[in-house]
């Protein structure tokens, strides 16, 4: 995820800082090796996505219905809370039952462990309302932004244009159901006629976070549009003028809940393919060059890390 990347290379994101060594990993799948009395519905050898999140259950958001917004939230591989909460970068994981959701055994386990990202993004079409027959703009080509792509057609987005500064990254987007790409950076005057009459934009997701792209989904958008972040990064200029003036619907996105099993549902029948953004696994020892990888978007998109041999599902 973006976000190791950020506490492997800046130490952090924002006001989230690396205060003590952390493990770091919060997209995983792996394989049941052994079950506590009185567990249910699970079996030793069963490929499994682990859900990262781990609401408390008591506070007054989960208490309404919220534990996107726990007080208490402990979410694997997460430098927020103090200590900080070790992640799933290792051979063995002890959890909760309730974690852990049995995967098809038609899909892989680098499938698998696309479940939490692209709930993530079940998660920011959510926030949209009703996509079907809309025109959606998908600014940013990573992961999220793709999977995001993959969620607003599953949701019956008519048509998505998607833009990115790396054709590598656009070139993986019509798989994930794109109708359109723009490469902003060597043919932004192709986005002329989604700017015209304020905006013939329906919806926009914002992957990206960056100044630009911003200002460009305020723009493609029409009077009373919906613009829906998903990307986050530091403070960041907001054209106000056009978030006044056209009266654009600006909604966050944080993470997901229900969305995670529902993930785990359409993977394993891949009604959504995630196949397309996997692009590099490599093993444990060769973790620091899959963290180089994932960092050069000219030919990354989703990198891996495994610690389990693939033929046999055990841990190496």
């Amino acid at each position: 995820c973006g976000s190791d990347l950020h506490y492997y290379q800046d130490g952090g994101f924002g006001p989230i800082r690396v205060r003590e060594p952390i493990i770091s990993g919060h997209e995983a799948s792996g394989f049941v090796e052994a079950i506590g009395d009185g567990v249910s519905g699970l079996s030793v050898g069963t490929l499994v996505a682990v859900n990262p999140s781990q609401p408390c259950g008591h506070c007054h958001y989960c208490g309404i219905g919220q534990p996107i917004h726990c007080l208490e939230m402990r979410f694997m591989g997460s430098a927020m809370r103090l200590p900080h909460e070790q992640g799933m970068f290792r051979d063995h994981l002890v959890v909760p039952a309730i974690q852990c959701h049995p995967v098809s055994a038609d899909v892989s386990p680098e499938e698998a462990a696309c479940a939490e990202p692209l709930a993530v993004c079940l998660h920011a079409v959510s926030q949209a309302g009703d996509l079907k027959n809309k025109r959606v703009l998908v600014t940013g080509a990573g992961p999220i932004g793709l999977l995001t792509v993959a969620a607003a057609r599953y949701a019956g987005a008519a048509e998505i244009i998607v833009t990115d500064l790396a054709d590598a990254a656009l070139a993986r987007a019509p798989a994930m159901g794109a109708t359109e790409t723009v490469n902003v950076a060597e043919n932004a005057e192709a986005l002329s006629p989604y700017l015209e009459g304020k905006g013939t934009v329906d919806v926009a997701f914002d992957c990206s976070a960056a100044g630009p792209a911003l200002r460009t989904a305020f723009a493609a958008l029409k009077p009373r549009g919906t613009l829906v972040q998903v990307g986050v990064t530091g403070d960041v200029t907001i054209p106000l003028n056009m978030l006044v003036g056209k009266e654009i619907n600006w909604r966050g996105s944080q993470r997901f809940d229900r969305e995670f099993a529902e993930a785990v549902d359409l993977i394993s029948r891949r009604a959504i393919d995630v196949r397309p953004i996997l692009s590099h696994t490599y093993p444990l020892e060769d973790a620091v060059s899959a963290f180089e990888q994932a960092s050069d978007r000219s030919v990354a998109c989703k990198v891996q890390i495994a610690l389990f041999d693939h033929e046999t599902g055990r841990t190496e």
